[in-house]
């Protein structure tokens, strides 16, 4: 009687044992398929948004939500003086974006003074509003772009940022969007993009 109980026992242990394994199949594609999927971008902050180099676009969400609007960053220029105004701490960061209308609807870039819109994240960490120093000085007449974009154009755009010599020493671009979604664009330490020649000649006016 001890026998056939003990070996009942071994055979309900190893059913749950087949169970909990889930049978078939490899226990490290198990493992993975559990894991979850890398994110390219985030809410809030952008903690963990994946950085992307400068010229990849980003689908972003327009203001108050509505729109979809291509956005891609494609030349930064560093200069100590522009439009006439010189920097404040040292540095002015300027970069120059295209931005696209996606859908049916206009769209707008969101408002900085939400909260949202443009920062530049320093190496340090440091975020970096769009009106450090005298950042808002800065004016260039092609790259001036405001207001909502409206369905099947685009319009190029520019931020500029007044950094000291170590926040200016690559860093990061994060802009946040109208669904609250951060993204995250590498900067390079150098002025770097196609339109490098033309924005430097804008800035000395």
């Amino acid at each position: 009687m001890r026998i056939r109980t003990t070996a009942a026992t071994a055979v309900l242990l190893l059913a749950a044992l087949t169970a909990c394994s889930g049978g078939d199949g490899d226990p490290d594609e198990k493992s993975a398929a559990k894991a979850p999927a890398s994110k390219s971008k985030e809410s809030n902050d952008g903690g963990g948004a994946v950085e992307q180099g400068l010229g990849a676009p980003a689908q972003t969400i327009g203001d108050g939500g509505v729109g979809v609007l291509q956005i891609t960053p494609d030349t930064v220029a560093y200069v100590k003086e522009g439009s006439g105004e010189k920097s404040a701490n040292g540095v002015f960061a300027v970069v120059t974006m295209k931005v696209k209308a996606m859908t049916g609807a206009p769209a707008e870039q969101t408002a900085p003074i939400t909260g949202d819109g443009w920062k530049w994240i320093a190496p340090d960490g440091e975020a970096i509003s769009f009106d450090s120093g005298n950042s808002t000085s800065i004016t260039m007449d092609k790259y001036n772009g405001g207001g909502a974009v409206q369905p099947g154009t685009y319009q190029w755009d520019s931020e500029a940022f007044d950094l000291t010599a170590a926040q200016a020493k690559g860093g990061t671009l994060l802009y946040t969007d109208g669904d609250g979604t951060a993204y995250r664009w590498t900067m390079p330490s150098a002025d770097s993009g196609p339109n490098i020649t033309e924005v430097k000649k804008q800035l000395a006016y």
